[in-house]
């Protein structure tokens, strides 16, 4: 087991599903882990249960709606005011609509939880990172991604086409293209970036799934690992000596394999970037 005595952890969507496993795996390893809901009551009950299971008093809250860009500006503007340093982001919030929802800012919400959100965090908290390195950012992807496209001229489905798995296979195969692009531009300045597909794990994000899928997913749930499990995959990638200078990585089932021919494609991975800079007001 890794010693994390000197470190600080984020780790978002930790108040249900993998995340309060991953902080509690952290916080037991000694880290100083800092967990982000959206919901304050859920997070504040799953805080209580990660200090009980972990033995460590040095885990805390932070509340954010990843939905919402402002929510998002000021989790990091709090964050580094409070916090001198910061070795591991686990960018694990996720989201799923049944039909086509706006956020607050006028996105696609599960583009923007699951891939703006990650990009604008992830864009902010850098110079803290940088400042941390050696520091590591964890994206939890899937193997959904294979399964997505990126058409930049319809990217939050405005056109029409959305699907519940169309829209969340894009958004994964976002994730895997925002690693790899924010690896190849943090070369040399200490900060590895690598995301995964952490298993089948039976979460509760596939709750907003349309009522006819329901009965389906149920019994799936069955045969799918435990949040337990698919989070000791991410605290793997967050904590492993062996992997220290690994970057750029997609892994499955703890081994870094290729992805998709699509998440491979640099040229399509920047202007991604670039797109995605614009929706978020960073560029």
């Amino acid at each position: 087991m890794a010693q994390l005595s000197d470190k600080t952890v984020l780790v978002t969507g930790a108040s249900s599903g993998m995340g309060p496993h991953v902080a509690t795996e952290l916080a037991r390893m000694g880290a100083q882990v800092v967990m982000v809901a959206r919901d304050r009551e859920k997070g504040e009950a799953a805080l209580v249960r990660a200090k009980a299971r972990s033995g460590s008093q040095a885990i805390s809250l932070m509340r954010c709606d990843f939905a919402s860009q402002a929510d998002i500006r000021k989790l990091a503007s709090d964050f580094c005011a409070r916090h001198a340093r910061l070795d591991v982001l686990v960018n694990n919030a996720g989201s799923v609509n049944a039909t086509r929802q706006l956020t607050v800012d006028g996105l696609e919400q599960t583009l923007a939880v699951n891939h703006l959100g990650y990009f604008l965090l992830t864009n902010l908290l850098l110079p803290l990172l940088e400042r941390s390195a050696p520091s590591r950012v964890v994206n939890v992807a899937s193997v959904a991604h294979r399964r997505g496209d990126i058409d930049l001229e319809n990217l939050e489905y405005e056109r029409g086409g959305y699907a519940i798995m169309k829209a969340y296979a894009r958004s994964k195969l976002a994730n895997v293209l925002f690693t790899a692009e924010l690896a190849r531009r943090l070369a040399g300045k200490g900060v590895t970036v690598n995301c995964l597909h952490p298993g089948a794990v039976a979460t509760n994000i596939w709750s907003r799934a349309p009522w006819f899928a329901r009965p389906l997913l149920a019994v799936a749930k069955i045969f799918m690992l435990s949040p337990e499990d698919g989070a000791r995959a991410i605290v793997h990638l967050a904590t492993s000596p062996e992997l220290e200078d690994q970057t750029g990585g997609y892994y499955e089932k703890g081994r870094r394999v290729n992805p998709s021919p699509s998440a491979q494609d640099e040229a399509l991975a920047k202007r991604l970037w670039d797109a995605s800079g614009k929706l978020v007001k960073l560029a």
